[in-house]
């Protein structure tokens, strides 16, 4: 979506700071939509029996916190120094991401095989526990490395070329925050049509789908980081 990137961050071309900062929010909004992050989230939420709305807002929100923190703690030396990233770290962060999802679609297979996702109470009353596969804590660790990701440097390259530096780390920080508050929102839709009665039961049936497409797309991802494969997004 790099073409609909350029033509939003185009629109500030000259344009008051008002309108460079809400360029930066629709540039939040629609980056938590990247083909990565959909891949990564959908794999987590399918990887649990409970979908609840506002247990997948709650992982969404945490998600887009991690990224939001990677892409601060890196965004801001690289606007300030007006230097990028050495183009083989943006490869290896790229590689990384790939990875993640390929091992998110791995243990979504590994427990869809075992008949478990979320919670699994076993069938011994005397040592019946549960088994957490989601947690926010676990969404925050993804939304670290997808904030390496070259989807955010593409970020951080549009708003490098906002001239003043106050307005540019301002616009990250937008673009960071409304990332968070976009993916959210999505999660929340992908939970809220899981749990529907009509979807819940296909929803189950289809785990080992979006577990074999998400490993594909984790080492297609990671293949065109490096150039091996064409990655038109």
């Amino acid at each position: 979506m790099f073409g609909l990137d350029d033509w939003i961050a185009g629109l500030s071309e000259g344009a008051s700071v008002a309108v460079v900062l809400l360029v930066a929010v629709l540039l939040g909004l629609r980056h938590a939509t990247d083909p990565d992050h959909i891949a990564a989230m959908t794999t987590l939420l399918a990887s649990g029996r409970e979908r609840a709305t506002r247990s997948a807002a709650r992982l969404g929100a945490w998600w887009g916190i991690g990224h939001g923190v990677t892409l601060v703690v890196f965004g801001v030396p690289i606007l300030l120094a007006e230097r990028y990233l050495p183009e083989r770290l943006q490869q290896g962060a790229e590689t990384a991401v790939g990875a993640l999802i390929a091992f998110l679609a791995v243990r979504l297979l590994v427990r869809w095989r075992h008949g478990y996702f979320d919670l699994h109470a076993h069938p011994h009353p005397e040592r019946e526990h549960r088994h957490r596969v989601r947690t926010p804590l676990g969404a925050f660790g993804i939304g670290l490395v997808h904030g390496m990701g070259g989807s955010a440097g593409v970020g951080l390259l549009l708003l490098a070329a906002i001239p003043s530096e106050t307005v540019a780390i301002l616009s990250l920080l937008l673009l960071a925050l409304f990332t968070a508050v976009s993916m959210t929102i999505v999660t929340a839709g992908f939970g809220l049509t899981l749990s529907a009665r009509p979807v819940a039961g296909a929803a189950a049936g289809a785990v080992p789908a979006i577990g074999v497409t998400s490993l594909a797309f984790g080492v297609w991802y990671a293949a065109a980081a490096w150039s091996l494969a064409p990655y038109p997004f």
